[in-house]
C-alpha cells in the first residue's frame, strides 16, 4: 500500500486499489500473503522487473500528473509483463501527455507521435504507419526487431 502511495501520500485504500487495477498489478498484489500490506524488500527485492514497473505505473495513476515520462519501461521484462505494461500505458495515456523512451518499438507502436533520434538529432517523426511507409530508420529498426522475434 505504502509503496504505491509514494505517488500521493494521502491516497485512500480505494484509490490505491483502483490505481493498481489500472496498472495491471492488482491481481498480483491481492494474491500476496498479506495483500496490499505485504512487505516488499528494499528496491523491490523479490519482485520481477515487470512487477516493479507496474507498481511504478500505479504510482503515476495515483499522482495523476498531467505529464508522465517513462524510460525504457519494457526493457528486461517477459512477454506477459510487457503486454500488461502496454495495456497499463494505454490507459495511463488517456487525458495526459506521456513521453515514452523506448528501444522496444512495440511499446510505442500506438503512440500519437513517434520521434526517432539518430546521432542525437531528430531523424524522423510521425505515427507508426507513417514511419513504416517512409522506409527510413524506424522502418529498418522495426523490421529488424520483428525478424529477431522469429529467431528466438
Amino acid at each position: 500500500m505504502d509503496n504505491i502511495k509514494i505517488g500521493k501520500n494521502e491516497a485512500t485504500q480505494d484509490e490505491v486499489i483502483e490505481a493498481a487495477k489500472h496498472a495491471q498489478i492488482h491481481d498480483f498484489i491481492a494474491g500476496l500473503p498479506d495483500g496490499y500490506d505485504t512487505p516488499v524488500g528494499e528496491n523491490g527485492v523479490g519482485l520481477s522487473g515487470g512487477q516493479k514497473q507496474r507498481i511504478s505505473i500505479a504510482r503515476a495513476f495515483i499522482k495523476n500528473a498531467p505529464i508522465v515520462v517513462l524510460d525504457e519501461i519494457t526493457s528486461n521484462v517477459d512477454p506477459v509483463n510487457e503486454a500488461k505494461i502496454q495495456r497499463a500505458i494505454s490507459t495511463l495515456a488517456k487525458d495526459r501527455t506521456v513521453l515514452v523512451i523506448a528501444h522496444h518499438l512495440r511499446t510505442i507502436r500506438g503512440a500519437d507521435q513517434i520521434i526517432v533520434f539518430n546521432g542525437g538529432r531528430i531523424g524522423e517523426k510521425g505515427t507508426h504507419d507513417e514511419l513504416l511507409n517512409n522506409c527510413g530508420l524506424y522502418h529498418t529498426l522495426w523490421t529488424a526487431q520483428e525478424q529477431a522475434k522469429g529467431w528466438k
